[in-house]
């Protein structure tokens, strides 16, 4: 018997109980995106603003800030930029939504109404997963997803090497043009009805390495997105979090760039 099992008897069972109630989400102490307090800013200061690497803090033209949680990369950097703790660090890692516009903070925008429903899948998921011209970060963190620690199977859902088995196409990465074609051509080859799900801040918006001629600004102006997943990258509970909420097993908990209780 392999040395490894042995191990793996002796230590019992590894693989959290999360998503259920006490189970461990494996994320303590991580860090998410920063929480922005509009009571806290200064109308004359837009340090933030000048120290985000990625333009996802604005100044808003009737004052306050003007946030994209869509393309943040949770660099941290305006949270160390800003003088009056308006931009404070989080442990908010979970952002995924079913509308693009549920990552903005905007002050002058009515807080948007929950959103319904939408898939209405219910059965076991396939997913097809296509790299885009990701950094591998991402793929790093889905790799996890298949550890005993996350055990992703138990949940019901699947990689699979071929997108005519595929319900969903997750793609990571901002798009490369030398990738455009490829990743078309594994969207049409999906059978009907079919989802799709940007997962990384690269594939929902660019942030750093989209757009300069060689590549889209993310997915959305390529495909039809179902899934936004922004992070750089998305941790494996945060990525479980977000295929459990389109499964409507969990509910979406973003709304208007705010996370709000369940």
């Amino acid at each position: 018997m392999a040395l490894w099992t042995l191990f793996g008897l002796k230590q019992g069972f590894a693989t959290t109980r999360w998503p259920a109630p006490g189970g461990d989400d494996g994320q303590a102490d991580v860090l998410g995106m920063p929480r922005y307090n509009p009571d806290a800013c200064r109308d004359d200061c837009k340090a933030c603003a000048d120290a985000c690497p990625t333009a996802a803090i604005l100044t808003a033209p009737s004052g306050g800030l003007e946030i994209d949680y869509g393309r943040c990369i949770v660099c941290q950097r305006c949270v160390d930029a800003c003088p009056a703790d308006a931009m404070t660090t989080s442990h908010d890692w979970a952002f995924g939504v079913r509308r693009r516009e549920d990552l903005f903070v905007e002050p002058d925008r009515e807080p948007p109404a929950p959103p319904a429903a939408t898939s209405g899948f219910r059965r076991s998921l396939h997913i097809r997963h296509v790299d885009a011209g990701s950094c591998n970060g991402c793929e790093s963190e889905l790799q996890a997803l298949n550890n005993p620690i996350y055990n992703l199977h138990r949940l019901g859902i699947f990689f699979t090497p071929s997108p005519r088995f595929a319900d969903l196409l997750l793609v990571t990465g901002p798009v490369t043009n030398a990738m455009l074609e490829p990743l078309k051509a594994a969207y049409e080859a999906m059978p009907r009805p079919r989802w799709v799900m940007a997962t990384g801040t690269c594939a929902v918006s660019g942030a750093l390495t989209g757009g300069g001629g060689v590549a889209q600004h993310g997915l959305g102006d390529v495909l039809p997105v179902d899934v936004w997943l922004p992070g750089c990258p998305p941790n494996p509970a945060a990525i479980i979090e977000a295929l459990l909420m389109f499964l409507d097993r969990m509910p979406q908990r973003v709304q208007g760039g705010v996370i709000h209780a369940e």
